[in-house]
């Protein structure tokens, strides 16, 4: 039996990178997936690709800045799905390398907006609809930046430690209930080759298809088991 076989899971954030490749994996697995993100058109080729390759899967635009679509999204899982037994939030942005005192407020708030308020409405609508149908798994994408930090990197590592955070707060309140949530926390990873030409310097990054394992392993646990931080980094990287 696959890992993940008959798992309900909705992957946020899927419709390219990381998210894409974590939809695709989970499915290979046996999981019934739920894609979403804000582009229709780019979650329709994931889900064209997933059902050629014999997985299930089904498509929910949403938008993880609007607190109402993401209660939509969540409310539209609960009508098509008995339950949910993995969430992976993987929607985020990365940003312009700038000091912290030249970075507009403007560019902040869109940073805090995508990664972190966005996680945040998903855990909560998520956390909500695990708790009342006897728990389930939550992944949350944070990054090697939420575990330590880098000059003109601030707004990006201030969102994805508040990833790490709020993953730790919640994994706390899940106790009780059966709910496992996990931080994921890649270094750096490279496009996926189908994206076009690597520039130079890819081929040492992470590839995507290495953090959807990474995600499958979480997501796979014992029920007696849980891993709240798991960090990936690239071979012969970063100075940890």
């Amino acid at each position: 039996m696959r890992r993940l076989q008959d798992k309900i899971a909705v992957i946020v954030g899927a419709s390219q990178g990381i998210g894409r490749a974590i939809a695709l994996a989970f499915a290979a697995e046996g999981a019934r997936v739920v894609v979403a993100a804000r582009r229709r058109d780019a979650l329709q080729r994931v889900v064209d690709q997933i059902a050629a390759e014999g997985g299930e899967a089904e498509l929910i635009k949403a938008d993880v800045t609007d607190e109402v679509s993401v209660s939509l999204l969540f409310d539209e899982v609960s009508r098509r799905h008995p339950r949910l037994d993995v969430l992976v939030n993987n929607a985020g942005i990365g940003s312009p390398r700038q000091l912290v005192a030249d970075t507009p407020t403007a560019q902040l708030d869109h940073v805090i907006d995508i990664n972190l308020r966005g996680t945040f409405y998903c855990c909560r609508a998520g956390f909500r609809l695990m708790r009342a149908r006897g728990g389930g798994t939550i992944i949350n994408v944070s990054s090697l930046a939420g575990t330590r930090a880098w000059a003109g990197a601030g707004a990006y590592c201030a969102s994805k430690y508040g990833v790490v955070g709020l993953t730790r707060a919640l994994a706390h309140e899940g106790r009780t209930c059966g709910i496992r949530v996990s931080a994921l926390c890649p270094g750096g990873v490279a496009p996926p080759e189908s994206d076009g030409p690597r520039r130079e310097g890819y081929d040492e990054l992470i590839e995507p298809g290495d953090v959807a394992q990474a995600a499958v392993f979480l997501a796979a646990l014992g029920p007696k088991a849980t891993i709240h931080q798991l960090v990936l980094d690239q071979l012969g990287g970063s100075d940890w």
